[in-house]
This record gives structure tokens, sequence and C-alpha cells, in this order.
């Protein structure tokens, strides 16, 4: 997610708490928060895919399987 859609998200909050939200920017927000949830969900399992624990025997596996 690019840096203009933070900034937006965070435009957009701080004017709920000041004055409101029109039901047009209510449902930016909507959609934005959601575009963020979704990227930071797979910038999450991209970093848990790559984690691999390694046993003392030097066998490495994944901690978490890709289905």
């Amino acid at each position: 997610m690019d840096k203009k859609k933070i900034d937006r998200i965070n435009e957009l909050a701080r004017k709920q708490k000041s004055e409101g939200l029109s039901e047009e920017e209510k449902k930016e927000q909507f959609e934005l928060r959601r575009e963020y949830i979704e990227a930071y969900k797979q910038s999450l399992i991209s970093q848990l895919e790559s984690i691999r624990f390694v046993e003392p025997d030097g066998s490495q596996h994944k901690i978490i399987p890709k289905s």
C-alpha cells in the first residue's frame, strides 16, 4: 500500500474525530482500511512462510506449511 493511501486513511480518521464523515467518505474509509488490512495480512503471511526451524540434527522445516 502506498504512502498516499495511508495518508488518506489518517486524514479521514482525523476528520471523523473532529467533524464527522459524509456517507461517501465513510465508504472510502472502509475500502481503504480493508485494502490496508489485506496488504498487512499478506505481508505477515509472507514473513511467517519464510521462517525455518533448525533441529539439533541440522534438518529444517517451515513454521507454516504451504497449502
